[in-house]
């Protein structure tokens, strides 16, 4: 039951994560919304359950390190650094305004909890994969964990850092490939087929598991269980729907970039307005039982 509980507290936080993607969107009128919300649910439990952070203290020596490959998902990191007291919710408001601290990619120098510059699409894992052996190199005991999109992959940085991390075998490192199957110029199979994603990260050494990343439970599990194995650093290749909580919007390209109407922001707000006081009386039943 304990472990249930958890699980609902988690989604939780996911929906009130969505919600601030939508303050985000509603203040700077667009913004990319489809991969944001599909890997938030992973973003969520990383900062909420797994790694070892803390808000008030975003520099702390031996923390966990987290970086957004995809770096046009930054709405996903900045509700969920919000969320967890990482700074004033206020500043959500200014997205998209000039000199913002929460620009369209994440900036190390301008918010607490962003440890690299990414957007150029293929460099966060090259970075975390240097993280990883300095760690290992130190004598430290943090992991660095990575999200990259499955429209990201075909940058040729991904595959040389893969080879590295194996070399070295950082069991410190886990991808998670946010595998939601579309991009902004429509399916990936399409535009660049990277299947078998498991079996390309297994061929270079790695361990790799496939889960549904919007199912949370699902998502704690596979965290639990990381490294894989021992000595190798770990793939984690999550399917998801673009777009996920945005109900219009689900498994649809064409919300790669959202550019909304008065009346599209009031319908996503109020879907999200119930999905969290469902999940706050379902927590609460379970707190009771």
């Amino acid at each position: 039951m304990q472990n249930q509980k958890r699980i609902k507290q988690l989604e939780l936080y996911a929906a009130k994560c969505r919600q601030n993607v939508m303050h985000m969107i509603r203040a700077g009128g667009h913004g990319h919304v489809g991969g944001a919300l599909s890997a938030i649910d992973v973003v969520t439990a990383l900062y909420f359950d797994k790694m070892n952070v803390d808000p008030k203290n975003p520099k702390m020596e031996n923390r966990d390190r987290f970086l957004l490959s995809a770096g046009h998902k930054c709405l996903s990191q900045y509700a969920v650094l919000a969320e967890k007291g990482y700074f004033d919710k206020a500043i959500l408001e200014s997205y998209g305004s000039f000199k913002s601290l929460i620009p369209g990619h994440p900036d190390m120098h301008k918010l607490p909890g962003i440890e690299a510059n990414t957007g150029a699409l293929g460099h966060g894992m090259s970075i975390a994969a240097g993280m990883a052996m300095a760690a290992k190199q130190n004598g430290s005991s943090f992991n660095v964990y990575v999200v990259t999109g499955d429209g990201e992959l075909p940058e040729g940085s991904n595959w040389e850092a893969a080879a590295a991390a194996a070399k070295f075998g950082v069991d410190n490192l886990t991808v998670f490939v946010d595998n939601n199957g579309l991009q902004i110029s429509g399916k990936v199979t399409d535009v660049m087929n990277m299947e078998d994603i498991s079996g390309k990260f297994r061929s270079f050494g790695w361990s790799a598991v496939e889960i549904d990343g919007n199912n949370m439970e699902e998502l704690v599990n596979t965290l639990n269980k990381l490294p894989i194995q021992e000595g190798k650093p770990t793939a984690v290749i999550m399917h998801t729907t673009k777009a996920k909580g945005l109900y219009a919007g689900e498994n649809k390209p064409e919300y790669h970039f959202w550019n909304p109407t008065e009346e599209d922001l009031d319908k996503a707000d109020k879907d999200l307005e119930m999905l969290v006081a469902k999940l706050e009386k379902e927590l609460e039943e379970k707190r009771n039982d």
